[in-house]
């Protein structure tokens, strides 16, 4: 059943991730990203991480799409007049950097094992305190500082997209 469920929410996850791409609309690729945040909550519920997949529906599919799709309304965008040449020196040029990337990811998948950096938790532990409490407790002790200044760099963008967005008018 876990297998059927990882395979599924794997399987939405990207073909919804590559419609994110491919779909012309804006809003659209929004509802699709969203779809993606949701089958990547559901892969951390079946990894026993329920506080990460209530973050990423709470914050990514709630507030940070809720800003994409605000500031793409609040756009306007239209239809723009492209020049042909350019257009397919970009796709050339895109189709080459995705084939390099593949290549890339493939030889690295290949020649490398990759394993993470051993922590003070084990899964024991992990079990015994708790996900939430072992998360928190890393958050707020080892990573306090960059903690903070991420979200003093936050408030400092959102500042300056109200100035940028207050001259205009």
């Amino acid at each position: 059943m876990e297998l059927a469920l990882f395979v599924i929410f794997g399987a939405v996850a990207v073909a919804s991730a590559i419609m994110v791409i491919v779909s012309r609309n804006a809003v659209v690729s929004a509802l699709f990203l969203i779809l993606t945040f949701f089958c990547l909550a559901g892969l951390y519920v079946l990894l026993n991480a329920q506080f990460i997949a209530a973050l990423q529906i709470i914050v990514y599919a709630g507030a940070i799409m809720v800003l994409f799709v605000f500031v793409v309304m609040l756009l306007r965008t239209g239809k723009e007049a492209r020049r042909g040449y350019r257009l397919i020196f970009q796709k050339s040029m895109g189709i080459i950097f995705v084939v390099l990337f593949l290549l890339l990811l493939g030889s690295i998948t290949l020649t490398v094992a990759v394993t993470g950096m051993r922590g003070p938790y084990t899964a024991e532990a992990v079990r015994h305190i708790g996900n939430t409490q072992a998360f928190a407790s890393v958050l707020f002790t080892d990573y306090l500082y960059p903690f903070e200044i991420i979200s003093v760099l936050l408030l400092a963008g959102i500042i300056g997209a109200v100035v940028l967005a207050k001259r205009k008018r």
